[in-house]
């Protein structure tokens, strides 16, 4: 058997609770940690995420060489330079987190089809898809069902971040990629967070110490932007998910925030079944969609005229992130009042969010759109009567809609009515409701 094993990094870029990184090391042989840098990918994706992972890869040498060995950076296809990796040190065994993606599941095939071990451990959700499933069935399709099993299930244990780890002597661990906020689709948000697990487990001890307890009362709040900003760090795995479940279970607010969690290892567990939700209606319903590529840009730019849907969309080219409710009434904008296909709007996220995760981002596009998990497909989502309930003051509005700033309270939502409508502001492009 080999003494040395290769530990390739992909949605997991952190050291602290690792399993594919703890079985490798308690082998007792050298641990390469390997990250390839896919160029193909790299153009693909959206430029957040690209300036987001760059941070996150030179955060994660860090905490490498820090412990005594160092990432290994190689560009190209996956496969190829993990054979070469192991065939340059002599391993012939791979260690790799289970991803639910279609090109998780080809990468895997891929490495297997080089003649390699691949070994598959948890790490990217708190319960790993399939470990709960219904009588009967392969995945949950319902939620709540799936919210109790989650719940009554066994939980892993955390995995302790190793103090060091042997030196692999590779003289070539390759360069950080650089300026990637240039590469890929999508603008570059001016208030993006920061990459890497050093920002992330910051972030989850400001959340816990001062956030959580008031999650329950505030998550709504548009204005007061009272939700984790965690999911950038969860989508690449700054933060282990199982860590994030299990902070702060004895301080206020805990179980509705880990109930977020679970809709999160939800979409996950059905992307496992339905690798085709990026493409597909999870439940062909018959939906009838229209073409309507002016209101498709207005909707982008955020100028529709419905004042919290373009705040929405604004935050997110601003930050590359955007409030869950607010996601919400964006996408019901697009697919229920415009009657433009879901995937439309999933590809306008994937390309800014620097959360854009597959089975997140289509799983809830789905839900919304009625064609997903959604027990209600005909759900109702009156973007004008969801903003006077979630930013009743207005201020989410004002704040990143500037057009908008000189109209007071609930006003601003309906500044169509005024005797004399904002300058420069366009006028609905469909039926707010009432």
């Amino acid at each position: 058997m080999s003494s040395t094993v290769i530990v390739l990094f992909t949605q997991d870029l952190r050291v602290h609770d690792h399993p594919a990184l703890t079985a490798a090391l308690a082998g007792g042989g050298t641990v390469l940690p390997l990250f390839v840098i896919d160029d193909r990918l790299v153009d693909r994706a959206a430029r957040n995420r690209n300036a987001y992972l760059a941070e996150a890869l030179a955060d994660l040498r860090w905490s490498l060489r820090s412990r005594g060995s160092d990432l290994l950076l190689r560009r190209g296809d996956t496969s190829e330079e993990v054979l070469r990796a192991a065939r340059d040190h002599g391993a012939d065994t791979v260690h790799v987190s289970a991803g639910v993606s279609r090109h998780a599941d080809l990468r895997v095939r891929r490495l297997r089809g080089t003649g390699l071990t691949v070994r598959e451990f948890p790490g990217l959700t708190v319960v790993p898809p399939g470990e709960v499933v219904p009588q009967g069935g392969d995945h949950y399709k319902v939620f709540t069902p799936y919210w109790r099993a989650w719940e009554a299930s066994a939980w892993r244990a955390v995995e302790r971040a190793p103090g060091a780890i042997p030196p692999h002597g590779d003289p070539a661990p390759g360069e950080l990629p650089r300026s990637w906020g240039e590469r890929g689709r999508g603008g570059l948000a001016a208030d993006r967070v920061a990459g890497g697990e050093d920002a992330a487990r910051a972030r989850l001890r400001s959340w816990v110490e001062r956030g959580q307890a008031e999650y329950p009362d505030r998550r709504d709040d548009l204005a007061g932007a009272a939700t984790s900003h965690l999911s950038a760090d969860l989508r690449f795995g700054c933060l282990s998910p199982l860590e994030v479940a299990l902070a702060g279970r004895e301080r206020p607010g805990h179980g509705e925030f880990v109930r977020q969690l679970a809709w999160r290892d939800f979409h996950h567990q059905v992307t496992a079944a339905f690798p085709d939700i990026t493409r597909r209606d999870y439940r062909d319903r018959g939906r009838q969609w229209r073409h309507d590529p002016d209101a498709v840009a207005a909707w982008r730019q955020g100028r529709t005229g419905v004042p919290i849907v373009d705040a929405g969309m604004r935050q997110l080219l601003r930050e590359g992130f955007m409030h869950n409710r607010t996601r919400m009434i964006t996408a019901a904008f697009l697919t229920r009042t415009l009657r433009v296909h879901w995937r439309e709007g999933a590809a306008h996220f994937e390309d800014h969010l620097v959360d854009g995760d597959v089975a997140d981002n289509h799983g809830n596009w789905q839900w919304v759109a009625g064609t997903g998990n959604d027990t209600r497909p005909n759900r109702a989502f009156n973007p004008l009567r969801q903003a006077r309930r979630f930013d009743p003051s207005g201020d989410y509005v004002r704040r990143y809609v500037p057009e908008l700033v000189g109209l007071p309270g609930t006003r601003v939502h309906t500044p169509w009515r005024e005797e004399r409508p904002p300058a420069g502001y366009p006028a609905p492009i469909a039926d707010p409701g009432h």
